[in-house]
This record gives C-alpha cells, sequence and structure tokens, in this order.
C-alpha cells in the first residue's frame, strides 16, 4: 500500500569531492540558483549513522542548496569521513545514478557545454517508443557525476496515448 500524502519529488541530494568546484559547475556552468548554505553537520553518539546512515565520525563542513528551475532542489553535501569512498559509480554499478535537466533546445544547450570544456558524451539520441519526441543525451560533471539533458518540445508518445504502451 502507497505511502500517504506523497505528492511530489522534494529534493535530491548528492555528495561531491570539492563543494567550490560543484558550487562553480551547478551556478555558473548549468545555470542553477543558489539558494543557501548549511553546516557544519556533525552530530553526538550515534546520531549521524542513525539519522544520515553515515560513519558517527562522519562532518559536512557546508551543505549548499541550489533551485533548479522553478522547483526542483539540489542539496550538496561534501563530508569529511574515515575510509570515505572517493569513486563514481558508473550507471551500471549498484547505487549508479544520474541527475536529468529538462531543456527546451538540447542542440544549443550541448553547444554551450561543449563550449565551456564540459565532457558532453555521443547523442543527443532521438527515443522511440513510449519517450518518442524527446531527444537525450549525457553529459559528466569534472567529479564524474553522470548527467542527463532531456528535451521533448512536442512531449512524449506515452503522454499523448497512454494506453498504447503497457
Amino acid at each position: 500500500m502507497p505511502i500517504s500524502g506523497l505528492t511530489r519529488l522534494d529534493h535530491v541530494g548528492i555528495t561531491v569531492p570539492d563543494l567550490e568546484q560543484a558550487r562553480d559547475f551547478f551556478g555558473n556552468v548549468l545555470g542553477f540558483e543558489y539558494l543557501y548554505r548549511l553546516g557544519p553537520l556533525r552530530g553526538e553518539g550515534s546520531w549521524m549513522r542513525d539519522h544520515l546512515n553515515v560513519p558517527d565520525s562522519a562532518i559536512a563542513p557546508r551543505i549548499y542548496f541550489f533551485r533548479v528551475g522553478e522547483q526542483a532542489i539540489l542539496e550538496v553535501f561534501e563530508y569529511e569521513a574515515p575510509d570515505q569512498r572517493r569513486h563514481v559509480p558508473l550507471n551500471s554499478d549498484v547505487g549508479g545514478h544520474h541527475i536529468a535537466f529538462y531543456v527546451d533546445d538540447i542542440d544549443t544547450a550541448a553547444a554551450e557545454l561543449r563550449a565551456q570544456g564540459v565532457n558532453v558524451l555521443a547523442g543527443p539520441t532521438a527515443s522511440k517508443g513510449p519517450h518518442e519526441g524527446q531527444r537525450w543525451l549525457y553529459f559528466v560533471s569534472p567529479w564524474g557525476l553522470n548527467c542527463e539533458l532531456v528535451s521533448s518540445p512536442k512531449g512524449k508518445a506515452y503522454f499523448r496515448d497512454p494506453d498504447a504502451f503497457e
């Protein structure tokens, strides 16, 4: 049974190796609006483990918050923790992930990323099936976070005819 009152995605939190590098990338390259910072975040006893699933001795000196467009919030942590794993998982790894951002003109956005030296992968690729009408491509942040641009200015096939797809 689904939980009661779930209405939307509130925010996405990510951990980065260099908070200032992330602030530059999200703010200056992608154009996110910097909102505010919190921190330091540390806990007494087992508070960090019990509340955040990190080692008790972990510290997040600062946490930055960005607004993406009109609604989504991105929460960016830089932790100091013993035995911290510093590799970013591939999308094919357990725990692998990506963040997708909608743009009105994917060709222009991709060209702007490339002009700023961002590692933009192949594409844009035109989707088929339920996503027909969408084009997408991946790009990689300076620290290895997989990101995606998507654009579907005329909508996706699924939303035009949901009964046509499983």
